[in-house]
C-alpha cells in the first residue's frame, strides 16, 4: 500500500513546504472550489480579505465545477471531478500570493509562473483523479458556504466544502520541481529519437 501523507486544510503553518513531487496525500478539512469566473473575479476585482465570506489564507483551492443538488435548505455535492488547471494559469500566480493560498488542486498541471509562486508561498500543486467525479464526491462530508452562486452559477461559484481523505498526488512542489514539465521534456526527447532528429529540449 502507498505510504500516503495526511494533511488538513486550512493550514496553521507551512506544512506544504515539506511535501515533494511524487508524494501521495489524503486531504481532510476544508477546500474552496474556484474555476474561470472565480479567478477572473479575484484577479480583476481584487476584493479584500474582509470582502470575501471565507478566509483563503492557508487554504486549498480546487479547480472544479461541481454538480450540486439542493435538498431542502442544504446542498449536496453529487460530482466534483477536477477541471483542467491550465485554464486559470494566467491568474493563479497572483491569486496564490495575494491571498496566501497554500495549495492548488486540479488536473494537468500549471506553468512556470505558477511554479515560481509555489516556491515563494511554500505551496504545492496537487493532481487528483480525472473521470472519478462521483467517487470524489463521496469524500465530501458537507457544504459549509457558497459565494457568487446567483451571479456565477453552480459550476463557477466558489463552494466551501468539508472533505475527508480526499486523494491526490503532489506533481508540483515548492522546491521548483514539476512532474508535468519532466514528462514534457522526456516526451519531446522520445519524439525526436522517433523521427530521427537530434536535438535537446528547451
Amino acid at each position: 500500500m502507498v505510504n500516503a501523507k495526511k494533511i488538513c486544510f486550512p493550514l496553521s503553518g507551512n506544512e506544504t513546504a515539506d511535501l515533494n513531487v511524487g508524494d501521495t496525500v489524503f486531504i481532510s478539512g476544508k477546500l474552496v472550489t474556484a474555476r474561470d469566473k472565480a479567478h477572473q473575479f479575484l484577479f480583476n476585482e481584487r476584493p479584500g480579505i474582509k470582502d470575501l465570506p471565507f478566509d483563503l489564507k492557508g487554504s486549498l483551492i480546487y479547480h472544479c465545477g461541481p454538480i450540486v443538488k439542493k435538498i431542502g435548505s442544504e446542498y449536496r455535492i453529487v460530482a466534483c471531478g477536477p477541471t483542467t488547471s491550465a485554464r486559470v494559469d494566467m491568474y493563479e500566480w497572483w491569486v496564490m500570493q495575494e491571498y496566501g493560498i497554500s495549495a492548488i488542486m486540479g488536473k494537468g498541471g500549471m506553468g512556470g509562473r505558477t511554479l515560481e509562486a509555489l516556491a515563494k508561498c511554500g505551496g504545492v500543486y496537487l493532481h487528483t483523479i480525472g473521470g472519478a467525479a462521483a467517487f470524489l464526491a463521496e469524500k465530501v462530508t458537507g457544504v459549509i458556504d457558497v459565494f457568487k452562486l446567483e451571479e456565477f452559477g453552480i459550476p463557477e461559484a466558489m463552494w466551501l466544502m468539508e472533505v475527508e481523505d480526499f486523494p491526490a498526488i503532489v506533481t508540483m512542489d515548492s522546491h521548483g520541481k514539476s512532474l508535468h514539465e519532466a514528462v514534457r521534456k522526456e516526451s519531446e526527447k522520445a519524439y525526436l529519437r522517433l523521427i530521427g532528429l537530434p536535438g535537446q529540449m528547451t
